[in-house]
């Protein structure tokens, strides 16, 4: 199987508070200008030495990606200091850097900063979940041992109200981004922000640096405020060769720009944002507790994909890691309700994108038991393979990957993924999953669930003379060349080729079975061996009246498996040989009675020798108030 991302990558950082989506929408509009009136070509303002007021530069890097590693070094052998916003959830991770990388930030000078505990957009939270977000991820860090004032808000999103948030849980300044003008956006703002800032909890800054960003580019965010003076917060996230990443710039530009900055009139300084804004180290303030989540039923909210915040299920995220151009829609009708969610993968090269519960602390995503087990299920269509990629929460709020389920074959209608996770990990206290699309495609999903096997719901019992098998007719399409709720088994030296026909006993289809090259084992149809709904229920101790219908160049027999109580399927028992048959024959078999623990029983009509055995209408009752046959 495909494995998946250990951590689930945050999207490019812009801005997306409603006062800046103009700006960011006109980007290259700008450029565009700017390059017209020679802007972009133009010599650097006069020297720094005649500004009245002094310049300060602050160099901030946000994520804590591990590749700014080397930007570290630069900044230790030129003498300049940082700062760092860090997400606390993303420490340890692969990919960020690890709690000793941090502590050697600190020790060297630098500023560790706030960015959140899983880098949500804060502003597409419910209120408390911003609150547990921001204040936590300072517990977090204060409680690693670090002294925390400054923070920075992902993907500069931030309204009032999350500024008294961030004031009330006891920082000293907030960084947005994209007020300060720059050759890429923001025409005719402010060339620097003020010292002391008017609002310390959004301070101005330009557009964050990435891969477009020249030399020439990051100097003119300095000069250009030299002779008016005050604050330049430059933003850097990823740092390796060109090309490597849309946010990234080479270590070498930023070498060369540090040597700059070191060359710079007495006038323009580097000072960390805390050296900026001062003040005292305020009391720790926790955010408030994550509401209560039931334990039984099923644990996914808005499950259906039904409501919508912005563009986006509420409750859910959007989540991508490697290359690939991921586009998230909705789509309606739904399989239930009136919408589902799409996703779009093209230009793929590697990773993965899927759709999500939110990676929160608490008011979103389903609460879990460490050492539990869980049934996922998710309905779906997709033109490529997709499978359950599944993260748990860990006490420290952070995320982690876990593990993945088997793949699913694509599918042209709604198709049921179902799959029965391993015991939970030691610590963690939520759980995380989607299907994912690992190639270009498109995959359409809806009506999720996840059940704590400990607290399944018990269905009643069906009526007496009730068909225990899903799809007997095998009329509805499944997956590949199956039914739905129906899968191909076999064992031992032999090939097997599996094709739906149209020579049926009732309805329009049927299914045939064709063996070639025998030498030992068998091949056979069976309702699926899952976890969910497509196995026939059935009570231990009960005993069952199978029955199918059939034509067969050889010999045949019913082989029956059962699900026992730890979801596994063992092999149960075989009936009696069934002779060859040139139309249609109904075979019937009484079980004896179903093994203690036991849940669900498969079926099917095995073939053990070279030829064909075509089936239809399958039928599954228990003994009690079974049809006659």
């Amino acid at each position: 199987m495909r494995p998946s991302s250990a951590t689930v990558q945050p999207v490019r950082e812009r801005a997306s508070s409603s006062s800046r989506r103009g700006r960011w929408a006109s980007r290259a509009a700008a450029a565009l200008l700017a390059l017209a009136m020679g802007v972009a070509g133009a010599g650097l303002t006069a020297p720094a030495a005649q500004a009245v007021n002094p310049t300060v530069v602050s160099l901030t890097f946000d994520d804590g990606n591990a590749d700014q590693l080397p930007a570290v070094q630069i900044l230790n052998s030129r003498g300049l200091k940082g700062t760092f916003y860090i997400p606390s959830g993303y420490i340890d991770s692969p990919g960020y850097m690890s709690q000793a990388d941090v502590r050697g930030l600190a020790t060297a000078g630098h500023e560790i900063g706030s960015h959140t505990v899983t880098h949500p957009d804060l502003a597409a939270l419910p209120a408390d979940e911003a609150t547990r977000q921001v204040c936590n991820d300072r517990a977090n860090l204060t409680g690693m041992g670090f002294r925390i004032t400054s923070f920075a808000y992902p993907f500069a999103s931030s309204t009032a109200a999350l500024e008294t948030t961030v004031r009330n849980c006891g920082f000293n300044s907030a960084r947005g981004l994209g007020d300060v003008q720059t050759r890429f956006s923001c025409a005719g703002c402010r060339l620097a922000e003020t010292i002391p800032p008017v609002n310390p909890y959004n301070t101005a800054a330009p557009d964050q640096v990435d891969t477009t960003w020249t030399l020439a580019d990051l100097q003119r965010t300095v000069t250009q405020a030299e002779p008016g003076g005050g604050w330049v917060q430059l933003t850097f996230h990823r740092f390796g060769p060109a090309g490597t990443d849309p946010l990234a710039i080479t270590p070498a530009l930023f070498d060369q720009f540090a040597a700059w900055l070191k060359t710079r009139p007495a006038t323009t300084t580097v000072k960390t944002v805390d050296q900026v804004i001062g003040g005292t180290v305020k009391p720790i303030v926790s955010g408030p507790a994550a509401p209560p989540q039931p334990t039984s039923g099923n644990l996914v909210k808005n499950p259906s994909l039904e409501t919508l915040t912005n563009g986006l299920p509420q409750c859910w995220n959007a989540a991508s890691y490697g290359t690939n151009t991921a586009a998230f829609s909705v789509v309606g009708p739904g399989r239930t309700g009136s919408r589902a969610q799409q996703l779009t993968v093209s230009g793929y090269a590697n990773g993965d994108a899927k759709l999500i519960p939110a990676l929160d602390l608490g008011g979103c995503s389903p609460t879990a038991t460490a050492g539990h087990t869980y049934n996922l299920g998710a309905w779906y269509k997709s033109t490529g393979n997709t499978q359950f990629a599944l993260y748990y929460r860990t006490g420290l709020g952070s995320w982690k990957y876990w593990t993945s389920s088997p793949w699913f074959a694509p599918s042209g209608t709604y198709q049921k993924a179902t799959w029965t996770t391993p015991p939970l990990p030691a610590g963690a206290n939520g759980i995380s999953f989607g299907l994912n699309l690992f190639s270009n495609g498109t995959l359409t999903t809806d009506d999720y669930e996840l059940f704590d096997v400990a607290n399944v719901p018990v269905p009643p019992p069906p009526a007496a003379g009730t068909n225990l098998v899903q799809n007997p007719g095998l009329e509805t399409a499944g997956t590949g060349a199956y039914p739905q709720c129906w899968q191909p088994a076999g064992f031992g030296t032999n090939t097997a080729a599996y094709s739906t026909v149209a020579t049926a006993r009732t309805g329009t289809k049927a299914q045939k079975v064709t063996i070639t090259g025998y030498s030992n084992g068998d091949a056979k149809l069976l309702p699926s061996l899952d976890t969910g709904t497509c196995a026939p229920r059935a009570v231990a101790g009960h005993t069952y009246s199978v029955r199918a219908w059939y034509t067969s160049t050889a010999v045949t027999q019913f082989a029956l498996y059962y699900r026992d109580a730890a979801g596994n399927w063992v092999y149960w028992t075989s009936g009696p040989w069934l002779p060859a048959a040139g139309a249609y024959t109904q075979a019937s078999f009484t079980t004896p009675p179903l093994p203690a623990g036991a849940t669900a029983v498969s079926f099917g009509l095995s073939l053990f020798s070279n030829g064909t055995v075509t089936t239809d209408d399958y039928a599954m009752y228990d003994t009690v108030g079974a049809p006659p046959l």
